[in-house]
């Protein structure tokens, strides 16, 4: 793991995932972070670089002293001494969040992103889609969301959970290197429900499988039955007082993702843990 980028808005939640990306940076070794602050204005195609044209003045002056002032509040936060012993560096760019950011992690090859996340609920979960939402579906590289304080020594216990049907080996290898970042105990956890109801014999077989195959160290595998699978991850979760939440996401576009819901999207909304997600088709 060489680059670590954090989407960073001053916002407590973003201060949280610049904390736990130092950490994880310091622990892998030579890793570098990357501040990415993402000013949304309605004609960004004009500021691409930072480079004016064809802008109201006004409209130029005001964007001008804003990035001043982000540009002074974010040269504070990495001379802050708590991120002396890592390579932090920061950039603005005028743009939509979710696009600047996927392009960054593109063109700079990063290897995960740690961000913020407010969660949600009821009719603002149902209605709208947030850029950590999005973020967890889309993105090209791990992501890790979090909600609240959290240290790399909190991460004790990671809880893995799938279906464990053609899993790639890119996917569980990003799941290793998590692991050994951690130095966690794997909680491997398959959840039964209803609708997709298998036998224990059938389940217990596939998990050992994928233990041996991927040849997973430090871990333990359980079935864990609940009426979703969604609140079942959760649920297992806070049963076991695990420290955080892996999944694997697929991407779904669309009528079909908006009265389905995404498994990965609402855990990220529900967990009060850190949540690491990554795709298993980007994996392919």
């Amino acid at each position: 793991m060489d680059k670590i980028l954090v989407p960073y808005d001053f916002s407590d939640v973003a201060k949280y995932a610049l904390h736990l990306a130092t950490e994880i940076a310091e622990q892998v070794k030579k890793c570098s972070i990357t501040i990415i602050n993402v000013l949304e204005h309605p004609t960004p195609e004009s500021f691409k670089t930072m480079g004016i044209s064809d802008i109201d003045p006004m409209d130029e002056l005001y964007i001008n002293k804003l990035i001043q002032t982000i540009e002074e509040k974010l040269e504070i936060v990495v001379a802050d001494s708590i991120y002396a012993d890592v390579d932090l560096n920061y950039k603005i760019v005028i743009g939509q969040p979710f696009k600047e950011i996927s392009d960054m992690i593109s063109t700079e090859k990063i290897d995960l992103v740690v961000m913020g996340t407010h969660g949600s609920e009821g009719l603002e979960e149902f209605l709208v889609g947030s850029n950590a939402e999005r973020m967890v579906r889309f993105s090209k590289c791990p992501v890790i969301t979090v909600q609240k304080e959290c240290h790399v020594s909190d991460i004790d216990e990671i809880v893995f959970a799938s279906n464990f049907v053609d899993v790639p080996p890119a996917f569980v290898f990003k799941l290793k290197q998590l692991q050994n970042a951690f130095d966690a105990k794997m909680k491997i956890v398959k959840i039964n429900t209803p609708a997709s109801f298998t036998t224990t014999r059938h389940d217990k077989k596939q998990m050992e499988d994928f233990i041996n195959e991927f040849d997973i160290h430090n871990c333990s595998y359980e079935i864990y039955n609940h009426s979703n699978e969604e609140d079942g991850i959760v649920a297992y979760a806070e049963d076991i007082d695990a420290d955080m939440i892996a999944i694997g996401t697929r991407q779904r576009r669309g009528v079909g993702h908006f009265f389905s819901g995404s498994i990965a999207e609402d855990v990220v909304n529900h967990a009060k843990v850190p949540v690491w997600t990554f795709s298993l088709d980007k994996a392919l």
